[in-house]
């Protein structure tokens, strides 16, 4: 009975009989899917299936961003709401990179550590940041501070929860060899515990940076000015449809386009992830 294809995307390696599930690329597939999206919208747009105020056809949201590229919309072009908008979610990213990943690994290590953080974390982890907005604004107000530790806050707790988790995963058998060869136990953190989190680390990190864009247009309600978030926000206060696709397809090509650059980092930095 011939081998089943459901699992191979190509021929297996050599020294290997049989394929593993989900093996081989799935590029070409997700191109055509992407192909056969936006064919479907220009179909669907085109016949007036659906009404412009509920739909607007991809040329009429592709010409909204021409205009807010060169004229803006809400005050500002697309390049300055970007930009602010970057500036608030890579801010809380590296602020939530150098707290939480440390925190996370010495909840890993250390009990009191682990007694301390994690009730805060697990208690305000499942919230969505709009139930703590308010709080935020009570506390620091309405200016460019809250919007950053909204975000942060969001950043957080997945980062903090798989270092965490990343630091379980070590083998014990590691930690005694190290021990066996005189490591102190700094040595054993930064040299055996550390390096093995790596990969559950970076899934923190990409997590994290997906939280931090989807927290992004409940971070910009707090008297923003500027912002993909807000962009947003005013144009769907006007029933601009078209304005407010723009600013979703945006949101996610960046949000995509970091998640790209992590994964890139990951391979660079911890090749043997998966091998090992």
């Amino acid at each position: 009975m011939p081998k089943s294809r459901l699992f191979l995307g190509k021929p297996a390696t050599p020294g290997k009989v049989y394929g593993a599930p989900g093996a081989g690329r799935s590029g070409f597939i997700s191109f055509m899917t992407a192909v056969a999206l936006i064919a479907l919208w220009f179909v669907v747009t085109r016949m007036g299936l659906i009404k412009p105020i509920f739909l607007p056809s991809p040329v009429a949201v592709y010409d909204k961003f021409i205009e807010a590229m060169t004229e803006g919309v809400a005050n500002s072009t697309l390049a300055q709401h970007t930009g602010a908008s970057l500036a608030r979610v890579m801010g809380a990213f590296f602020l939530a990179l150098v707290t939480a990943v440390p925190i996370g690994v010495l909840m890993g290590v250390n009990r009191i550590a682990r007694g301390l953080f994690d009730p805060i974390i697990e208690f305000y982890r499942p919230l969505p940041p709009l139930a703590y907005l308010p709080l935020v604004i009570i506390w620091f107000g309405i200016g460019e501070f809250p919007k950053i530790f909204l975000i942060y806050l969001a950043i957080f707790a997945p980062m903090a929860i798989a270092a965490r988790a990343g630091v379980k995963s070590v083998s014990i058998e590691q930690i005694h060899a190290a021990y066996a060869m005189g490591a102190s136990s700094t040595q054993i953190i930064w040299h055996v515990i550390l390096k093995a989190a790596m990969p559950e680390i970076f899934t923190g990190m990409r997590i994290g940076i997906g939280v931090g864009w989807t927290t992004l247009v409940a971070a910009e309600m707090v008297a923003a000015s500027r912002g993909l978030g807000f962009m947003v926000l005013n144009a769907a206060q006007y029933l601009a449809s078209d304005t407010v696709i723009m600013g979703i397809i945006v949101i996610g090509f960046f949000a995509f386009a970091f998640d790209l650059l992590v994964r890139y980092l990951e391979r660079l930095l911890i090749p043997w992830k998966g091998k090992v």
